[in-house]
């Protein structure tokens, strides 16, 4: 994604920063760094700590984003973020509709690197992450 920000016109730490906040502000309603205090992290990743449905949400977000810059050739940092906001909303909109669908939030403050992979099986076969707290 940096590579194809770099090619549009983003050229410093704090555009890339930015950029990605705005996607993630769009789809989860929270920037990265929010979402870091959800989960209780300081220096990790965050996607090494994100179940199946956080990851995929991020990669749609991310994966819109890059589309809209290609469709409509987007240049300079004001476009590209314009469209990082329209590629999270895309992904925020189907976090939403799953959400009201299975009735609980998809945001979770559990940390998946923490959780026993009996549970990560468990979690899998639609269980919600309430199964932590018990």
């Amino acid at each position: 994604m940096t590579d194809e920000w770099q090619n549009r016109g983003a050229e410093e730490d704090r555009d890339y920063e930015i950029l990605t906040a705005e996607i993630s502000k769009a789809t989860f309603g929270v920037t990265p760094e929010q979402y870091k205090k959800i989960k209780g992290l300081k220096r990790e990743n965050l996607r090494d700590h994100m179940d199946d449905f956080e990851l995929i949400f991020t990669m749609l977000g991310e994966r819109s984003t890059t589309e809209i810059h290609r469709t409509e050739n987007s240049r300079g940092v004001d476009k590209l973020k314009h469209d990082a906001k329209a590629g999270g909303k895309i992904s925020g909109d189907a976090r939403k509709a799953l959400e009201k669908r299975l009735h609980r939030k998809i945001v979770s403050k559990e940390n998946y690197l923490c959780v026993p992979e009996s549970l990560k099986r468990n979690l899998r076969k639609n269980k919600t992450c309430q199964v932590l707290k018990n």
